[in-house]
């Protein structure tokens, strides 16, 4: 595509004026502005000829392989042109969809070797997928009339993932204190069911340990040592719908439970179990495999990234049926959903239950502090003792709920959202302790 620049445009626009100022005062020399526009015509065409072609040039796009939610990114674009006929600038600009912002969407590079490059630097503003969606070049002829543009639709896909690396630290920090489950142990050994080795009874010992019929046999005290075991299968069930979406102290709670969820497989991956993500709203969004060992997490963050926020209301009975209907051998189904009422509750409690004839499942439950605020607030109008009143009634109706799913055998935890991805990993050590995985 070629077209005029502006100094161009204002060489014949001088002409323009100059011909009717003529015409006006010398009606002879009227032909002169005509002249002029002709010859500035003639040196945009032979400009656009002299110009670099559009097929000398080449275009490398470097984008990152993926972006974490708070930490910027740098697209990179570089041109380089074949042939003796080079630009001396080329201007570069692109564009992308919503979920990044751009401190400057268009940069100019000297052309130098036969190639060029301009940084752009992105801020992801929202998870999910971002997308380079248009990227524009042009440079102009050697006499600065005309500009040759070249565009492309690249379509570059860039994943926008959750970033946990500050709750993940204080996880490693808390799990680390676990003495018979620390990351740098190897064979966990000490407790857990599985038969690992005997050895010699040392005065501390649990009495129980002691192998009495070895012992007899060897004629001294043996114990039996144990390992954790390992290759459960974690299930992150997760409710994308539009009460997920809706933010809670300024981040929606579809992102809480992301990064709860990512939290708690970096550390059941790191532990040696194998980890699975499932999204649902009205429909099933995401339905992984399970992955094993620290590489499997950065898949799981790939998928995290890839789940949308929704408008749509959850189909508890298509989402929980077909992930039974999934799930080979018994798992740790680890759900996390809101519910407004006990009545829209229904149908999750009766869904859940079915999961419970094979699977253990642990319902992650984010106060709301919001509804809590408004319950205790000191009541100073009529309307603060109806809000009162109202979020009073919602939170025993939520208390209601969590007290039935506690009564059928699921393990419910309610914690505040600064502490709901240490808190879900102290209740999967604490599960693995007791065995019941």
């Amino acid at each position: 595509m070629i077209y005029p620049t502006r100094f161009a445009v204002l060489l014949v626009a001088v002409g323009a004026a100059l011909g009717v100022l003529l015409a006006l005062t010398r009606e002879a020399l009227w032909t002169a502005g005509l002249v002029w526009i002709a010859a500035a015509a003639l040196l945009m065409l032979v400009d656009a000829v002299l110009t670099a072609s559009g097929r000398a040039l080449t275009v490398r796009i470097t984008t990152p392989a993926g972006l974490h939610m708070g930490r910027g990114g740098e697209v990179r674009i570089d041109a380089g042109f074949a042939g003796r006929t080079q630009p001396r600038n080329i201007d570069i600009a692109i564009e992308t969809n919503e979920k990044f912002a751009l401190s400057q969407d268009r940069g100019v590079a000297r052309v130098a070797g036969g190639g060029a490059a301009v940084l752009f630097p992105v801020e992801p503003l929202r998870r999910g997928m971002g997308v380079l969606s248009g990227v524009w070049l042009r440079w102009r002829g050697p006499l600065g009339l005309v500009w040759r543009q070249r565009s492309l639709r690249p379509a570059r896909d860039i994943p926008i993932i959750p970033n946990i690396a500050g709750v993940r630290d204080e996880a490693i920090r808390l799990f680390s204190r676990q003495a018979s489950f620390g990351v740098k142990i190897q064979r966990d050994t000490g407790e857990g069911s599985e038969f690992h080795a005997l050895r010699d009874f040392q005065p501390g010992m649990d009495v129980r340990a002691v192998d009495w019929k070895q012992s007899a046999r060897h004629s001294r005290l043996l114990a039996k040592e144990h390992h954790t075991e390992r290759n459960h299968h974690i299930i992150f069930a997760i409710d994308s719908g539009r009460a997920m979406s809706e933010p809670l102290l300024g981040l929606p709670r579809l992102d809480r439970a992301l990064n709860a969820a990512l939290l708690l497989a970096f550390v059941s991956l790191k532990l040696g179990d194998r980890a699975g993500l499932f999204a649902f709203d009205s429909r099933v969004q995401v339905a992984s495999g399970v992955v094993s060992g620290v590489r499997g997490f950065s898949a799981l963050q790939h998928l995290a990234a890839s789940i949308d926020y929704s408008t749509e209301e959850t189909n508890f009975t298509l989402g929980l049926t077909d992930l039974g209907g999934r799930l080979e051998r018994r798992s740790l189904i680890v759900i996390f959903t809101d519910f407004p009422d006990s009545i829209s509750a229904e149908m999750m409690i009766e869904n859940v239950g079915r999961l419970l004839k094979r699977h253990l499942v642990l319902f992650v439950a984010m106060r709301d502090v919001d509804l809590e605020g408004l319950a205790r607030a000191e009541p100073r109008t009529p309307e603060d003792v109806s809000r009162a009143v109202t979020a009073g009634a919602l939170l025993r109706e939520r208390y209601l709920v969590l007290h039935r799913l506690r009564r059928i055998g699921v393990e419910v935890l309610e914690a505040p959202l600064d502490a709901i991805g240490p808190e879900l990993v102290s209740a999967y050590l604490a599960l693995k302790q007791r065995n019941v995985l």
